[in-house]
């Protein structure tokens, strides 16, 4: 198969989170597989030029937005250690911007983000099409691409070129949808009619997620729990109605995780490497870690680790909920994340009240996390809601035994054999979960059986890889192409 993937973040161009992570993983499983895959996605102003050797192709997309012919440059690169080729979409007044969606002077999107994102798709298919790629997969993701879908089934919908391409959607956080006022519309270049309460209306604004949600051949999300709880209304939101009438053409499918990038037996990153068989690295790390981050580590104590964004979603309130009586168990925490500033305050303002016990790091810092994720002993992740999560993966990997609550994708990966679950969200379950690995902690025998067991666990982008190759192939075999 001929596999196109659309995607605003591409690891290690650019990213975010999660989502940069998958579409710069994934495609290296199917290739693997035998498929051609190529990708795009915009290129912004921070992406170092020289560092991923970026070419001018020569291509210059041009499209209609509003009343204007937006032009824009066609860059490729190749994903690195790959032949895997990223074609990237350059428009100065668009991408050269110090955020990728957020404007950190007033910590709002930016207002023109419906604009932006309506000529990255459509400059996407233009590009596809003067490049001479004949996609039988089209794989967009999250509503930053969602528009092309609903493109395909409307301004292309008498396109030769894209008869046979089957449109894929994957949902990587249903919270994040792309709701912008009606009179963005005029910029999509969509017609009014395509405004209305099964396709793109939402409350009177348009929603391009939803849309594309609508318009689709298939939809995914990153865990088969998560595909079940946002046809729900209580994790779905306003979009769960949508989602339980296009359940059938909604799957979930578990990411996977980079093995050449997390692994302990080869992580460059970290001061020691180790594996399931000899685990002395860990403790040097654990070491490293403590002096790192300023804490004591005089006595063998549990540390607990934490990394990600402070937000509702991610517990950060359960874990202010319980500050004090989380410490005075017998254990050190560190945690490295950034966020809502409200929580970016609390959290290091209740460190500071346990110096040598407690530390919090604001910020994003990619050795750091791989430092925590191998000097901690336990993870936490207390999500509100999870659609996959990655973090737990990670930690299974590098014998740091996860705590999480049993939802989403937490739910999907995390049993009582290599790591602590609890269901209901309260700080109460939370704090007993995180005592109930503290004992465990105590008994040596069991703890390294618990950190060996999720070692030994394979959660490899290859398995996810074919079962995303599988769908695709039932989709086309049913849509007759």
């Amino acid at each position: 198969m001929n596999i196109v993937f659309i995607s605003s973040e591409v690891a290690p161009f650019a990213r975010t989170g999660g989502l940069g992570d998958v579409v710069g993983s994934l495609p290296k499983g199917l290739q693997r597989l035998g498929h051609k895959v190529s990708i795009f996605m915009p290129l912004y102003g921070r992406i170092r030029r020289d560092e991923f050797k970026l070419s001018p192709t020569g291509f210059q997309p041009s499209v209609p937005i509003g009343d204007k012919l937006v032009t824009g440059l066609v860059y490729s690169a190749n994903l690195p250690d790959t032949k895997i080729p990223v074609y990237l979409i350059e428009k100065e007044e668009y991408y050269n911007r110090d955020e990728f969606y957020v404007d950190p002077s007033t910590g709002r999107d930016y207002a023109d983000n419906c604009e932006r994102f309506s000529f990255f798709s459509r400059a996407v298919l233009e590009t596809i099409k003067s490049i001479g790629i004949r996609p039988d997969v089209i794989h967009c993701n999250d509503w930053q691409s969602a528009l092309v879908p609903t493109y395909l089934k409307s301004l292309y919908k008498d396109d030769d070129y894209f008869e046979d391409t089957l449109s894929v959607l994957t949902i990587h956080n249903v919270g994040y949808q792309g709701l912008f006022p009606k009179e963005d519309l005029r910029v999509t270049g969509l017609e009014s009619g395509d405004h209305n309460w099964k396709q793109l209306e939402y409350y009177g604004k348009i929603n391009l997620l939803k849309g594309g949600i609508a318009f689709s051949d298939v939809i995914t999300t990153v865990s088969k729990k998560y595909a079940e709880e946002i046809q729900t209304e209580e994790f779905g939101g306003d979009l769960y109605g949508v989602l339980k009438e296009r359940g059938r053409d909604l799957y979930g499918i578990i990411n996977g995780i980079d093995y050449s990038v997390w692994n302990p037996e080869g992580d460059r990153l970290i001061p020691a490497t180790y594996g399931p068989n000899n685990m002395e690295g860990k403790k040097k790390c654990k070491k490293h870690l403590l002096e790192k981050v300023g804490l004591a580590g005089k006595r063998d104590v549990p540390l607990i680790g934490m990394i990600g964004r402070l937000a509702v979603q991610k517990g950060i309130d359960l874990l202010l909920e319980c500050w004090d009586e989380l410490m005075k168990l017998d254990v050190e925490f560190t945690l490295l994340g950034s966020g809502e500033k409200k929580y970016q305050e609390a959290m290091k303002s209740l460190a500071d009240k346990y110096p040598g016990k407690a530390s919090v790091c604001i910020g994003f810092d990619n050795q750091l996390s791989h430092e925590i994720e191998a000097g901690a002993d336990m993870f936490l992740m207390p999500s509100r809601y999870e659609p996959c999560g990655l973090n737990q993966l990670y930690s299974l990997k590098y014998g740091t035994v996860p705590i999480v609550r049993k939802t989403g994708g937490l739910a999907d990966t995390i049993t009582p054999s290599v790591g602590f679950l609890f269901e209901s969200y309260s700080s109460e379950e939370m704090l007993k979960a995180v005592r109930g690995a503290v004992e465990t902690y105590n008994d040596r025998a069991k703890w390294v059986g618990l950190m060996r067991a999720g070692m030994l666990q394979d959660w490899s982008w290859d398995k996810s890889a074919r079962l995303y190759a599988e769908l695709y192939q039932d989709a086309l075999r049913k849509l007759g192409r």
